[in-house]
């Protein structure tokens, strides 16, 4: 009871009003066997885009493949479970759509579209709008059975906005909104999607830039959604010319840009930092060039609200969180890190988190959100923060005494209550620093992951601990979604105090 109440206190009223509204709506519906249509007589019009970032296809030769799982279908299963609900969501989004005869899957869809569950929740439908949407103006399809399902379903949309979620769901729902009001030139639609955008971009991207739920790759993700809604307006103004909403947008993406090039490696790649991965969202390198073709600069920013810090000294990059969670009421893609950070040596990577390779509820995803699974401090056997169920946050840490000078940052967390956990990392040209205190003594673990190509030989080389003896073990890092690969950690036992000394100095690194 006191987990659901500690996760609960969190939530806006908005999201109980909602959650409680649509159960007892979608009951009373089933009562009185109200159902959706799914055909709506529409007017369209064929939207002019500038090229985008293209989506590597998901299908072929009548296989689909999303999360590193693949599925050959005699006839799709639109529904199809087997592989999770995120699978399934991947399947009706859509983004696979890359020549005119996929066409023909629009088709199945549509002729199915009575018997899909999963894939008419809101979410799923805001993607698949989106996709229709630029596919069916890449290729100039002028087709009364695709736009009057479309419109039929940002309809069902329409009555099922996320605001029992907010977040990065409904964001969702009003980047698709805005696509649908233009391309049905629906000003209801228009309207709705405005509202959205305004109050929740003005909340949900933070002073420095950064995505209030802290992933990288849902940054790269609302960042995408942003610049596709600034190549819409700017190139679609015949309709309505709203040069307030683009001179909001462009303003939004230009300190996301900015914070993406301040989060991300010298070589493009992102920090997997909370929940984040490998071929999910698209590469900072194709939303940088994508912000070019659309002539939205990169504001210089420097990392602050969102809790992030990067270091680049000499010949290695070090990104460090001393964040508290900011989306209070959406903590979902959080994970129990605090103090966590990775390092890359000559553009390797040295010290990594260990990613995540599943949304399912499961032990997996558990262990994948833990302290445990992070570069930093276990006490007692327990998680800083209380993150359980898959997407769900309980008791959090407060983190204060942020101290940030030239050559170290220091900052202290009380998530296991009483005892205090105080890091400070030191920054030299040939070495990091590390010195871990507690302000009593406690069953206290120090762990370290390290990419999947670095041995112990090298790590006993380049890790050194006063008076502490190297423990190794084995972990699970993650190469992407069902992907797992195993790598060397070091677990090292301390009551109190311990200092770490990682070696930056060799240029051979893998």
């Amino acid at each position: 009871m006191r987990r659901y109440i500690n996760t609960i206190k969190f939530l806006k009223p908005i999201q109980i009003y909602y959650r409680v509204y649509y159960i007892i709506r979608n009951r009373a519906r089933k009562i009185f066997k109200i159902e959706y249509k799914y055909s709506k007589e529409s007017n369209s019009n064929t939207l002019k885009l500038q090229k985008s970032i293209r989506v590597k296809s998901s299908y072929s030769n009548g296989e689909f493949s999303f999360l590193n799982l693949s599925k050959r279908f005699d006839k799709i299963d639109w529904n199809y479970s087997r592989y999770g609900k995120l699978w399934t969501y991947n399947l009706t989004y859509f983004d696979f759509l890359s020549k005119i005869d996929d066409i023909s899957l629009i088709y199945d869809f549509i002729d199915n579209i009575d018997s899909i569950k999963d894939g008419l929740e809101p979410f799923p439908i805001s993607l698949r709008g989106v996709n229709w949407i630029k596919f069916i103006s890449l290729y100039n399809i002028r087709d009364k059975k695709i736009d009057e399902s479309l419109y039929a379903q940002y309809y069902i949309l329409m009555d099922n906005l996320e605001y029992h979620l907010l977040g990065n769901h409904l964001l969702e729902n009003g980047f698709s909104l805005l696509f649908g009001g233009y391309y049905f030139r629906d000003y209801t639609l228009y309207q709705k999607a405005k509202d959205i955008l305004f109050k929740e971009l003005d909340e949900q991207i933070l002073s420095d830039g950064g995505h209030f739920e802290l992933s990288p790759m849902y940054h790269q993700i609302m960042l995408f959604r942003v610049l596709d809604s600034i190549n819409l307006l700017k190139n679609n103004n015949d309709w309505i010319k709203d040069s307030n909403l683009l001179e909001f947008l462009i303003k939004k993406a230009e300190i996301m840009l900015g914070w993406l090039d301040a989060i991300s490696y010298r070589d493009g790649d992102i920090p997997l930092l909370n929940d984040s991965t490998k071929d999910i969202a698209p590469t900072t390198i194709e939303l940088f060039n994508y912000a070019k073709r659309l002539k939205v600069e990169r504001a210089k920013i420097k990392l602050k609200e969102s809790g992030y810090r990067k270091i680049s000294k000499g010949n290695y990059e070090l990104i460090l969180d001393i964040g508290s969670i900011s989306a209070k009421y959406i903590a979902g893609h959080t994970h129990s890190d605090i103090f966590n950070f990775e390092l890359k040596v000559n553009g390797k990577p040295f010290i990594v988190d260990s990613g995540i390779t599943t949304y399912e509820v499961s032990n997996r995803r558990d262990i994948e959100r833990s302290t445990k699974a992070h570069n930093t401090v276990e006490i007692n056997g327990k998680n800083q923060i209380e993150v359980w169920g898959g997407f769900r946050v309980g008791d959090r840490a407060n983190i204060f005494n942020i101290v940030e000078a030239d050559n170290y940052i220091e900052a202290t967390h009380n998530g296991y209550g009483d005892i205090l956990h105080t890091r400070r990392w030191s920054f030299y040209k040939d070495r990091v620093v590390i010195e871990d205190r507690l302000n009593k003594n406690s069953n206290a673990i120090l762990r370290l992951h390290f990419h999947n190509l670095i041995s112990k030989a090298y790590i006993r080389k380049h890790i050194k601990l006063n008076n502490n003896r190297l423990n190794f073990s084995k972990y699970y890092l993650s190469d992407g979604f069902n992907r797992k690969i195993k790598a060397n950690s070091i677990n090292i036992n301390f009551t109190k105090n311990i200092k770490t000394t990682i070696i930056v100095t060799e240029k051979k690194i893998i």
